[in-house]
């Protein structure tokens, strides 16, 4: 009795065997298979995507947002875009599209020139690249696309776009291969601001001043500029900034060489103007009545998205404040009261 069981396990154990072989003989036939997924795919650290297919969006992309600007088509423009530029392009042409529904007659293609795409290797969902490009509507800069998506079967679309001079591009860090690191949004960022921070430091700032940012255009300017129009005879300006908590306006950075990050970001932003009694506000702008809610009699509030890129030091810099190298705001609303 003991040696038939001894001898069942023998068998039991080489069918076993067998049966692994055979499993690693499918799975290896599986992998060489196109459009085939490795097993546990979602834990594995891949590049988001190969550059013969980043060139491809991008040519999809110059080719879809040229012809959702000549006819003003906010819902072609939303296959192509998405967060906070989709938020903000898809509100400009639905107020073109109010005043000219006909299109634009004076539309100029945008080309997209130069390119190189800045691919990191991530695991999970989302992934994202940027596209490193020049710029026929912008002469002697470079535009810095960000695509992301959120699954294999979803379309890549642009989520962010800066504009910098090709001085202000900063070197990014890559491994041996020429891939760019994506930093986390957390504190394990090793940066002296959490990129899930910035948004809220950057309003904070705007509000409360402060040494967070250094000084430039868009932050002691801005907020010096804000003292000065806040009252004009017979109006009050008031301004709240507001961070980006919905996941569809999440940053996205690029480890820098020096340690830090190129982070992109956005910002809410509202101004409201007040007019004296025995006055009505004044909304001349048509692109603004276009998205204008309500009534104007005693103010108006504009409602704005911003979109910054900014370079963060490592977390152990001499100088911790983060510098905005560019910011991109527009209007996405307005309601008269």
């Amino acid at each position: 009795m003991r040696v038939r069981e001894g001898s069942e396990r023998v068998r039991t154990k080489a069918r076993g065997l067998r049966g692994a072989v055979v499993l690693a003989a499918v799975l290896a036939g599986l992998a060489g298979l196109p459009g085939c997924v490795t097993v546990h795919g979602e834990r594995a650290v891949v590049p988001a995507t190969t550059e013969a297919e980043a060139a491809k969006v991008l040519d999809h992309f110059t080719e879809t947002n040229n012809e959702a600007n000549r006819t003003h088509d906010a819902e072609l423009n939303s296959t192509i875009e998405t967060g906070p530029l989709g938020a903000v392009d898809q509100a400009g042409l639905r107020a073109r599209h109010a005043v000219h529904p006909d299109g634009s007659p004076d539309h100029r293609d945008l080309e997209l020139t130069d390119a190189r795409f800045l691919i990191p290797r991530q695991a999970g969902w989302p992934k994202f690249f940027v596209a490193d490009t020049a710029s026929s509507q912008s002469p002697g800069k470079r535009w810095l696309l960000v695509f992301t998506r959120n699954g294999v079967a979803e379309a890549w679309k642009a989520s962010y776009l800066s504009v910098l001079a090709e001085s202000a591009v900063p070197e990014f860090a890559e491994d041996g291969e020429g891939h760019v690191e994506a930093v986390p949004a957390d504190g394990s960022a090793r940066l002296a601001v959490a990129p899930e921070d910035l948004s809220r430091a950057y309003a904070d700032y705007l509000r409360e001043g402060g040494d967070a940012f250094a000084d430039g255009p868009a932050t002691s300017a801005l907020r010096e500029e804000r003292r000065r129009t806040a009252t004009s005879p017979g109006a009050r300006t008031q301004w709240a900034d507001l961070p980006a908590r919905d996941a569809r306006f999440a940053p996205v950075g690029l480890r820098t060489e020096d340690g830090g990050a190129l982070v992109f970001f956005t910002t809410h932003h509202q101004m409201r103007q007040t007019v004296a009694e025995g006055y009505t506000p004044q909304v001349k702008d048509p692109y603004v009545r276009a998205l204008l809610e309500g009534t104007p009699r005693q103010s108006v509030t504009y409602v704005r998205l911003a979109v910054q890129a900014a370079a963060v030091p490592p977390a152990d810099a001499a100088d911790p404040r983060v510098t905005l190298l560019y910011r991109l705001q527009r209007l996405t609303g307005a309601k008269g009261e």
